[in-house]
């Protein structure tokens, strides 16, 4: 069976002031409907530039320089503003990092997971509301009859992202992207969210796109996990390998910060820090992008960009020195 979002050799940059900035360079992925996928990097890696760019909601200082986006077999890049209108939020949807900020302010939330339906499936006013509210029992939200009628800011973070969801599903899309969906949220509030993201998936049988700067999540969330730095993707694999066996340096140096059982019952445990700075995209050249960072490098790193290669079955890496055991 064929995927259901097929990306290949996509590249991304934002121009201004005479700069043409690359921030995704030559990505390629699939994920199939029913499937989780982890995107994992640090802040400016490139992961909501790609999570926009598959949605064609790239500002006007970004445009697709090269590479194709097939959904359910239909090329999206170059799509017209009209045609992607059929396509986002009906069949492919995203949840922000911040749901203050993508709901509408001064209207109840109810209305507005109601107003995605009609806009969509052009259903009577009545069917679309009564459709709503079951959408926020299901979400796990208890007093529906209050929120429905309530305004964003009325609503907890934790409430807000679960109506959010309820949006993005309402139209029961083949993919979600969730960008960051955790981030402002407490531990027990960012479970919950994962937990229900992994119902949703297997009610709807959705694909779901997790973008994350934390390893931690996609332990128990992700079938696969994408590693981005500096635009790329620098290693690629099921989520098992990529978390306890990982290849790529970056990879390995992004694990180690993560804090272990010391760290969580100790203040005066210090974390690791990966050594350097991210790149100026820029002024990138035509060497490895983590080789200023990295304690495996070799003259070679500095040559010329790796390409990706396959050292264990399943499990790729952009690196010329992976770390295979």
């Amino acid at each position: 069976m064929a995927p259901i979002l097929r990306v290949r050799s996509l590249s991304v940059v934002y121009a201004g002031n005479g700069l043409q900035v690359p921030a995704v360079r030559d990505v390629s992925f699939d994920v199939d409907r029913g499937e989780a996928v982890g995107i994992l990097g640090e802040s400016g890696s490139g992961k909501t530039t790609l999570a926009l760019t598959l949605l064609q909601l790239l500002p006007r200082s970004g445009r697709i320089v090269s590479g194709s986006i097939q959904f359910n077999g239909r090329e999206l890049a170059g799509l017209r503003e009209k045609e992607l209108e059929s396509v986002r939020g009906a069949q492919l949807s995203l949840v922000f990092q911040e749901p203050a900020i993508s709901l509408n302010p001064v209207m109840r939330v109810g209305a507005q997971i109601a107003n995605v339906m009609r806009a969509h499936r052009r259903g009577n006013r009545a069917a679309c509301h009564h459709r709503a509210k079951q959408l926020l029992a299901e979400v796990g939200l208890s007093d529906t009859a209050r929120i429905y009628e309530a305004y964003p800011h009325e609503l907890s973070s934790g409430q807000k992202q679960r109506v959010a969801i309820a949006q993005a599903i309402c139209c029961e899309p083949a993919i979600i992207i969730a960008d960051e969906p955790t981030a402002n949220l407490d531990i027990e509030t960012q479970t919950q969210i994962l937990q229900l993201l992994t119902g949703m998936k297997a009610r709807y049988d959705l694909g779901i796109l997790l973008i994350t700067h934390n390893p931690g999540l996609l332990a128990g969330f992700a079938d696969r996990i994408m590693v981005m730095y500096a635009g790329q993707i620098v290693e690629q694999g099921p989520r098992e390998p990529v978390l306890t066996r990982p290849l790529h340096p970056y990879t390995v140096a992004l694990l180690g910060c993560m804090p272990g059982d010391r760290a969580m019952t100790t203040s005066r445990a210090r974390l690791t820090a990966i050594p350097g700075d991210p790149p100026d995209l820029a002024k990138l050249t035509d060497a490895c992008s983590f080789e200023n960072r990295c304690g495996y490098r070799q003259a070679i790193c500095r040559s010329r960009i790796p390409d990706v290669t396959q050292p264990i079955p399943g499990q790729s890496v952009r690196c010329f020195v992976p770390r295979v055991t």
